[in-house]
């Protein structure tokens, strides 16, 4: 049987299962008319019904017996006198035997019962996280809580998942042989899906990167439970996705705090554009900036900062660098003509959805310097 199991031959097995079901029955019918075989010929019964459904045609006999008097079950017409329940006490021996009998009998069907009496199991979704995200795709966690009633062990057959949004299909799939669930036991069942907004942007025009899209989680789960065969326990949950939208990043200023041509010290302007239904929760910036085509080198995000949806921030990144190095381009950005930069980095952001690391770079810009002294509403 086990063999028959691995090799997922499903009909088979429950051909099997079936077969053994009917030879328990069969072997408990026949245990039980063993142990009655010698008691049932002792019942009697009244003519009439002893001519009912005979598997010869009926013969009258030689002798006719009397209509008042009864015949015996069994082929021996004649019984001994020890036999004939003609006495008050014998009528008592038979009755208090019958009785021992039938609570025997409901004894051992109440055992069975309680030995073959298969539940069905019980499974619901009880959470889905959000382990990862980025501008790519996002993965997600479903977590379905299986309770198995039942004295042994049941096997999990398969695991149908489809993600949808509005009624439209985004992801689906197939788990097979999913595990087992042990026996009075419950077992936390994590199933792995992965949306690639390429594909889904793709597919459905109307959903935009920014936005926030609902979705529903459909996991049907098919389990093997003894006798009873294979049932699907349906359910479902649903939640909210973001799309994240990549931001745009601007290097509106650079501010000198200490200025000199051996080594400056300055504060970068950064100008944050959150397209995104969503805030953002600016943990760290990360970046390398170029002037005039030189490495200024790499800039870290001082303090945390937040940036409403739809709204814009302005973070200041301390930066070091020697303004020797930049030659004549130097000369322009002091006499205030400013220069072209590029920055390339990574913010670290917390939002409704999770932490995510959001890539970004800017090429071709123009910025300009500016003394700490300045007015900063000034040009």
């Amino acid at each position: 049987m086990s063999m028959v199991y691995k090799k997922r031959k499903r009909s088979l097995f429950e051909a099997l299962e079936k077969i053994k079901t009917e030879l328990m029955v069969m072997g408990f019918i026949s245990l039980l008319l063993s142990f009655l075989g010698s008691y049932i010929p002792r019942i009697c019964i009244l003519e009439n019904v002893s001519h009912a459904m005979l598997p010869c045609p009926y013969e009258e006999p030689r002798r006719k017996l009397l209509s008042s008097q009864h015949r015996p079950l069994a082929a021996n017409n004649v019984m001994s006198s020890e036999d004939k329940p003609t006495t008050k006490e014998g009528e008592e021996e038979q009755g208090g035997f019958l009785g021992k009998v039938k609570e025997f009998i409901s004894d051992i069907g109440e055992k069975i019962e309680e030995a073959v009496g298969f539940g069905k199991p019980t499974a619901d979704v009880t959470a889905i996280h959000i382990p990862f995200i980025d501008l790519k795709k996002a993965d997600l966690v479903v977590d379905v809580l299986v309770a198995n009633p039942n004295p042994i062990p049941i096997p999990l057959v398969d695991i149908n998942y489809t993600v949808e949004s509005d009624g439209r299909k985004l992801v689906s799939g197939l788990i097979p042989d999913a595990g087992t669930v042990h026996a009075h036991g419950s077992e936390t069942i994590k199933i792995p899906l992965t949306l690639i907004y390429d594909d889904i942007k793709q597919t459905y025009d109307d959903i935009k990167s920014g936005s926030i899209i609902p979705y529903k989680v459909i996991v049907e789960l098919i389990v093997d439970v003894p006798v009873i065969g294979n049932i699907t326990l349906p359910m479902e949950k649903t939640g909210e996705i973001p799309v994240p939208y990549k931001p745009n990043v601007d290097l509106e200023k650079v501010k000198f705090d200490q200025f000199s041509w051996e080594e400056t010290s300055a504060t970068l302007h950064l100008k944050v554009d959150n397209e995104n239904d969503f805030d953002l929760g600016l943990n760290s910036l990360e970046c390398e900036v170029w002037l005039a085509d030189m490495s200024i080198g790499g800039a870290r995000l001082s303090k945390s900062a937040n940036i409403s949806k739809k709204g814009q921030g302005v973070v200041e990144l301390p930066i070091t660098f020697k303004p020797k190095d930049f030659g004549s381009a130097m000369w322009e950005m002091i006499r205030g003509r400013g220069t072209g930069y590029s920055m390339k980095g990574c913010l670290d952001v917390d939002t409704p959805f999770g932490p995510m690391k959001l890539p970004f770079n800017r090429e071709g810009g123009n910025t300009r310097l500016k003394n700490s002294d300045d007015n900063d509403d000034e040009d």
